[in-house]
């Protein structure tokens, strides 16, 4: 499915991309164009494909993959000038302190270490952890810990001279509504510097709030890709995919 807008760089452009587990159909056929300056949400029930896609996009997946991480068949293009990071839901952090979590990538990219910490902590401060930043990573809390892994996402995806992609995988999944709105600010504020979003949800209000385009995936299949205030418009969604209609109401009633 394609929502072109005119002059506006198409970073991601999936043509017929199927992906297999062994015989598990995760995507099928899907064809689907991501635009600079977008913030798509994935939505659909567990098990509908939104995590292989992310994965795809990220190129976890990709055709050479084994059978065990995925099979991708089909044809992804992307931005040569695009650079992309990806959040899970449950970030990975390391056993040393906050600064070291968020400097470690700069430092193993080329960075001297004195700048990496530089850079780290103007990170950090702009998630509003720069007090914890000697602590250990491992003994924040779930809410502080996506908060981390943004600041280390951000510090690799500074650059305004290239395409800027933050991925994310439910990122605010399992947390209290104080530690989601502190995490959903942020990635506002992120999408505002000239940051293209793509993230998977349940939270139909956070896709609301968050998102400016809505792709809702079932079985592997995209059954409906719609600027946000059309998909949740049930006369234009039911228009497009009755099965997402039938979706929405289940998830709202």
């Amino acid at each position: 499915m394609t929502l072109q807008i005119m002059n506006t760089p198409v970073l991601f452009d999936l043509k017929a991309v199927s992906v297999h587990f062994g015989q598990t159909a995760a995507l099928q056929n899907l064809d689907l164009q991501i635009l600079q300056g977008q913030r798509l949400a994935l939505i659909g029930s567990n098990g509908s494909g939104k995590s292989t896609l992310l994965r795809v996009l990220n190129g976890l997946i990709t055709p050479k993959s084994s059978q065990k991480s995925g099979y991708m068949a089909g044809n992804l293009q992307t931005d040569a000038n695009m650079r992309q990071a990806m959040l899970f839901q449950r970030p990975h952090m390391l056993r040393t302190s906050t600064l070291a979590n968020v400097a470690m990538g700069l430092w193993l990219g080329g960075v001297r270490w004195a700048e990496a910490k530089t850079r780290a902590l103007e990170a950090l401060a702009r998630v509003g952890l720069q007090n914890e930043a000697s602590r250990s990573a491992k003994t924040l809390s779930q809410g502080q810990q996506q908060r981390v892994a943004l600041a280390r996402a951000w510090v690799c995806l500074s650059d305004p001279s290239l395409q800027n992609v933050l991925m994310l995988d439910e990122p605010t999944a399992s947390m209290d509504p104080h530690a989601k709105r502190e995490v959903e600010a942020l990635m506002h504020d992120f999408a505002t510097q000239n940051m293209t979003l793509v993230f998977s949800s349940h939270n139909l209000g956070q896709v609301k709030r968050l998102a400016t385009h809505v792709a809702y995936l079932e079985h592997g299949k995209l059954l409906a890709y719609l600027p946000v205030d059309d998909f949740f418009d049930a006369g234009k969604l039911r228009a497009v995919s009755p099965a997402a209609d039938a979706f929405l109401k289940g998830e709202t009633a």
